[in-house]
């Protein structure tokens, strides 16, 4: 089954159509040794099993439940990390975005703009980060389904940009749940775009009483077997040395010492795949 990487510039080994992409990293931009950690591991991997990699970082917080909740170190200060970081390691570099003021300022700092679930819908949103020509990863609303994200690859079409992604991350289960729905990738694909499979946040817990999201880890390596076998293009991932001691998403992502494992088995089934 050939993969469709993103032709993303200085994207690593993505002439490797036999593997799929990697979006890894942390939750957010806690400080440069946290980035430097991870993004060193996740590059050795890359490396070692010729894998393209993205690395992940949002440089803010805009839409957690509690006001009180961990936004960032500071825009700057944080896109300036993501930059530096990204560049050490020769690896593209991902942020998400949640206004279209800030779409030409992150633009200034990374290779590929993230549209959050919740704003899929944005056409202001859509078309800014579409005018600024970078690659766009806009991930499936949690109330869509996946049909429904054509308008919004035409929208960023019909704003002269043809670089897009897609990322399936859940759908809203209840209030407090949520669950994937595999048809959403090939559904996803009739775009034809690069489908990924958001193998972390799809295992939230969302609206807890606390105003602090939960999450089911243990989970992960079971949707990310179903995610590969089942098409997708690539895996959206973040992982942290401590989960527990992130300042965001901790309850749902994987601790970083268990990411080579975790590869080597989706290797091993998108290699199963590609012999059929």
């Amino acid at each position: 089954m050939k993969t469709i990487i993103p032709k993303i510039p200085d994207l690593k080994h993505a002439d490797n159509e036999k593997s799929f992409l990697l979006i890894a990293g942390p939750c957010v931009v806690e400080s440069e040794d946290l980035l430097d950690t991870v993004a060193g591991h996740l590059a050795g991997l890359s490396d070692k099993y010729k894998i393209p990699l993205i690395l992940k970082a949002s440089y803010r917080k805009a839409n957690r439940s509690r006001g009180d909740s961990f936004q960032g170190i500071g825009d700057i200060k944080a896109l300036g990390i993501l930059k530096r970081i990204s560049s050490k390691y020769s690896v593209p570099a991902v942020t998400d975005i949640h206004n279209p003021d800030e779409a030409e300022i992150a633009a200034g700092y990374v290779d590929v703009l993230q549209i959050p679930a919740f704003l899929c819908r944005q056409t202001d949103l859509l078309e800014a980060a579409a005018r600024t020509g970078k690659w766009l990863n806009i991930k499936k609303g949690q109330f869509l389904s996946g049909s429904a994200m054509k308008f919004a690859v035409t929208k960023v079409h019909n704003a002269g940009n043809r670089n897009v992604m897609l990322t399936e991350r859940g759908t809203t289960f209840g209030y407090q749940d949520l669950v994937v729905d595999f048809r959403n990738i090939a559904e996803m694909k009739e775009n034809k775009v690069p489908v990924i499979v958001d193998i972390t946040h799809s295992l939230q817990q969302p609206n807890q009483p606390s105003g602090v999201s939960g999450g089911n880890p243990g989970m992960i390596e079971i949707i990310g077997r179903a995610a590969i076998a089942a098409g997708a293009d690539g895996i959206f991932i973040e992982t942290h040395p401590d989960p527990a001691s992130a300042r965001s998403d901790g309850e749902n992502m994987l601790k970083l010492d268990k990411m080579e494992y975790i590869l080597k088995q989706l290797i091993a089934i998108k290699n199963a795949i590609n012999s059929l």
